[in-house]
């Protein structure tokens, strides 16, 4: 048995809050390098050179690489023979939330009623999945959700006699639908199987994998390739002025489902797909 107190938890996501929203990630930074090179169009260029200027001076100056600091998405792995002490967990998570867009002057974006639309005034709550596993590590990965990609996803319950051509249809649907509102060039997550819920998270926890690992699995590694070239010939491009470079990745994963099921979600992310992640 391992205990971990709640305030080495505040302090962790505290300080992932400011990391994730100030620093944009190697594997994007560069891809979008790469799609520079790539990109045919030069107002297209023109976009991800600013965009890659943005990042830069983000981490420079310490200060948000967009204005939109998301909803707090937390991913924590916790092992059986963890034993929280001084406090709830997940109490915890929120207080450094809080703590980390004050902080960070971060803009809090949430409100505390989907109808009323009261500001909570400190980006509270959290989005928390909490994910048993053996052992006694502790492991919180925080991924802050903008809403002008959010906005984007989409879940359909398809047949499973609509096979993989219905999933690549939905997939391709859902991109060309959203046209240049995420803010292109995107990173796609996919979730395939399980039920209506479990495949929505399947395809937020995608973006959390690098967009430079292919999924282990023949099939989906193969869907991933397709899926973005299919993708990178809409045409919508860097912000959406065309071009060659509408997405970065499509991260997809998979899951076991019903026999009579085959849903598929599409988690859309901007080209800030941010996260950052410790281990306790």
């Amino acid at each position: 048995m391992r205990t971990v107190n709640v305030a080495s938890i505040i302090d962790t996501v505290e300080k992932l809050c400011i990391d994730a929203n100030y620093y944009l990630n190697s594997d994007i930074l560069n891809a979008l390098e790469n799609s520079f090179e790539k990109e045919e169009s030069d107002i297209g260029r023109d976009i991800i050179k600013q965009i890659i200027q943005n990042a830069n001076i983000a981490r420079s100056e310490k200060m948000a690489i967009c204005q939109d600091t998301g909803m707090a998405v937390v991913f924590v792995d916790i092992g059986q023979d963890v034993h929280i002490t001084g406090g709830s967990l997940t109490a915890a998570i929120n207080e450094g939330v809080r703590r980390g867009y004050s902080k960070g002057y971060l803009r809090k974006s949430v409100v505390k009623d989907p109808i009323d639309r009261v500001n909570t005034g400190d980006n509270t709550p959290a989005i928390i999945h909490y994910n048993i596993v053996e052992g006694c590590t502790l492991k919180i990965a925080i991924a802050p959700k903008g809403f002008g990609s959010e906005n984007m996803s989409g879940l359909k319950m398809l047949k499973p006699s609509d096979g993989i051509e219905g999933v690549k249809s939905f997939i391709l649907e859902t991109v060309d639908k959203a046209g240049p509102n995420p803010c292109p060039p995107i990173v796609v997550g996919v979730g395939i199987g399980g039920t209506m819920e479990k495949a929505a998270l399947l395809a937020k926890k995608a973006l959390l994998r690098p967009i430079d690992q292919r999924n282990e699995v023949e099939y989906v590694c193969s869907l991933e390739r397709e899926m973005l070239d299919k993708i990178n010939k809409l045409g919508i491009g860097p912000a959406g002025f065309g071009g060659r470079m509408t997405a970065l990745a499509v991260n997809i994963e998979v899951y076991p489902t019903h026999i009579a099921g085959l849903p598929v979600a599409v988690n859309i992310n901007c080209h800030a797909t941010r996260h950052a992640e410790a281990e306790l």
